[in-house]
Parts: structure tokens; sequence; C-alpha cells
């Protein structure tokens, strides 16, 4: 196994970079996770805990729309349905997951199932970026309950490892009829309920697999994280505005096929 500070710093740098492409975080953290040396129940929890960097990378970016979400909740009907839809987005995804968690952290965790999704998933977006309808909602605030609902179901389809919750919720976006670029919003947004949920749960879960040391590694990763994730959330806007996500898939189709390459 690697010095665990290096695995800190190589972890915080794939879940920052990861976590909003339509790529992977966590099918890319298990891969990493594995090169490293550090596996299962200790290495789940670095893979689920480093995502609060993340999450506060969104809080930051966004923090001045959260902000006036917050204020409006008590006489702003429009921030009221806006955040009734991320409520309506978040609850498919949670009731699957607390059924299926235990199944798929022993089925699915590994670079094989892990492979397959990558596959998976980049057929998805090129299938999705050919046939998608017209859109008709250029902005994430826009989003009813009803189309939220809809993106919180696609969003289950990332419970597979290696599927990609950001490729699950931004093609159930384009799918509903949201331009590239709202769509892409509505996923961050999305990921604050989503992650900051799984981080907990899986923390409280898993917490007695680590060892004295660990926090303060995991700090450092997830310091990371929240840098990287940052500056890869800005990028991430600026390409949608004009290309599609069909890059993203050539990029999952040959690193899927390198890893079943590797450990077939």
């Amino acid at each position: 196994m690697l010095p665990l500070p290096l695995i800190a710093l190589i972890l915080g740098l794939v879940e920052g970079v990861t976590e909003f492409l339509p790529i992977s975080s966590t099918g890319h953290l298990i891969l990493a996770g594995r090169l490293c040396g550090l596996e299962g129940a200790r290495a789940e929890v670095f893979e689920i805990f480093i995502q609060l960097g993340a999450v506060a990378a969104v809080v930051v970016e966004y923090r001045a729309k959260l902000l006036g979400l917050v204020r409006g909740l008590a006489d702003d009907p429009a921030a009221r349905r806006f955040t009734g839809s991320l409520v309506a987005a978040f609850l498919p995804a949670v009731a699957l997951g607390l059924l299926t968690h235990h199944w798929i952290s022993t089925h699915l965790f590994g670079p094989i199932t892990v492979a397959a999704a990558l596959i998976a998933g980049a057929i998805a977006i090129v299938v999705v970026e050919r046939w998608k309808p017209a859109a008709v909602i250029g902005d994430a605030s826009a989003v009813g309950p009803a189309r939220g609902a809809l993106i919180g179901f696609a969003q289950c389809i990332s419970l597979w490892p290696g599927f990609s919750r950001s490729a699950a919720t931004i093609l159930g976006g384009l799918l509903c009829g949201l331009e590239r670029k709202a769509a892409t919003e509505f996923s961050f947004f999305l990921a604050i309920p989503t992650l900051g949920a799984a981080t907990v749960y899986d923390f409280l879960k898993h917490r007695d697999a680590l060892v004295p040391g660990d926090l303060l590694w995991l700090s450092v990763a997830t310091v990371v994280s929240f840098l990287v994730a940052w500056a890869s959330i800005r990028w991430l806007l600026r390409f949608v505005a004009t290309h599609d996500l069909r890059p993203f898939a050539w990029y999952r189709i040959v690193l899927g096929l390198l890893v079943l390459a590797a450990f077939r």
C-alpha cells in the first residue's frame, strides 16, 4: 500500500476532478484505491467521505443563489417550487439506495462491474445526445417538481458504481427538455442533498473501519477535493456551453476497455 498521505492526495485529486464530470467519481475512486492498495470498508469510508469536499464546492460556487432560496422559502413561490423540485429529485435514489446499499456494496464495488458501468454510461450518453428532445427549459431554477422527480429516477441508475451520478442526472435533465447548461446546474444543486446524505450515512456506518491517524488524512483529501472540484465546476459550465457530452463517452469506453483488459 502507498503511504497514506500520498493516497489522500491522489484520492482528493481524483474526487475533485471526476465528481461533476459525467465519468463517475465512484468508479475512478474504486480503481484508484485498488491501485494504491487501499481496499475494503476502510477504502469505502475514504471514497464516500471526501465527497463532502465536492459538496462544499457547489455550496461556495452557488452561495448567493442558495442563500436566496433559503430566504425565499417563506414568501417566494418560485423558491418553494425549486426546493420542491430538488426534494422530488432527491427522494427516489435515497429510497432505493437504502434498500439496496448492502447488496451494491457487496456485489458491485469491483473493477469489472465498474468497467461495465463506464461503458453502459458511455452508450447512454451517445444515445441521449443523438435523440434527446428539443430543449424548452434554459434555467435550472425553472425545473418543476414533476421534471425533478423524473431526473431523480434517472439518478437511481447511478447507484451502479461507475455509471456516474452526474451523467445520470444530466442525461435525465436532457431527456426532460432542459438545455445542457441547465441540466448540468440542476445536477450540481442535486449533489448537495444526495452526496451530503450518502456521506453522513456511510461514515456513521463504517467509521469503525478507520485506524488512528485516518481522520487527519481524510480531512486533507477532503480539502484537496474541494479545491479541485470548485475548479472542475467552473470548467464544466464553460465546456457544456459550447460542446456536447460525447467526448466523455469516448473517454469512458477507452477506460472501461482498459480496466476489463487489466482485471479480466
